[in-house]
């Protein structure tokens, strides 16, 4: 069953990317689908644990509509600054605490730092992250502990009290 949704998953990933929907193409997209699940499950590398059961489904799907329209305002920021005559110096390294409980939480957590733009995350630490920030509204640290705290709602077991 795991092989056959895996299959299913990368062959409707390969069709969206392909974008060419001939009976030949689609076809090598299927036997070319089923050749890698082959190929991972004969190397032994795939693993037992599942992202579903780390992150709340519901919850996902509504961090992913709010981080978009957040990666929009800091799109939009960051084009202001770019297009300023004059370039702020505002650059700097801040520290922002990190209290998801699991490494895919903290893995999701600073590359939704570094999706929006302005900001990057330069280095996981276990309980914070260094992130850098083009300007002061990037280094909002009120904005990116609501992100943080966004982020460890998608958690099975995640409690208010925990985020404070």
């Amino acid at each position: 069953m795991r092989a056959a949704v895996l299959t299913f998953g990368l062959f409707c990933l390969w069709l969206i990317m392909s974008g060419v929907y001939l009976p030949l193409i689609i076809g090598f997209g299927v036997i070319s689908s089923v050749l890698c699940i082959w190929i991972i499950y004969r190397l032994d590398l795939v693993d037992k644990e599942s992202i579903t059961q780390q992150l709340r489904t519901g919850s996902s799907i509504r961090y992913l509509f709010w981080l978009t329209v957040e990666i929009g305002k800091a799109d939009w920021a960051v084009a202001k600054v770019i297009l300023a005559k004059q370039m702020p110096s505002q650059q700097r390294l801040i520290l922002v605490p990190a209290r998801q409980k699991s490494d895919l939480a903290k893995v999701l957590f600073a590359n939704s730092i570094t999706i929006t733009p302005g900001t990057v995350t330069v280095e996981t630490e276990s309980d914070q992250l260094i992130v850098h920030a083009l300007t002061d509204e990037a280094a909002d640290h009120a904005a990116l502990e609501d992100m943080g705290k966004r982020v460890c709602q998608l958690e099975p077991g995640w409690q208010e009290s925990e985020a404070k």
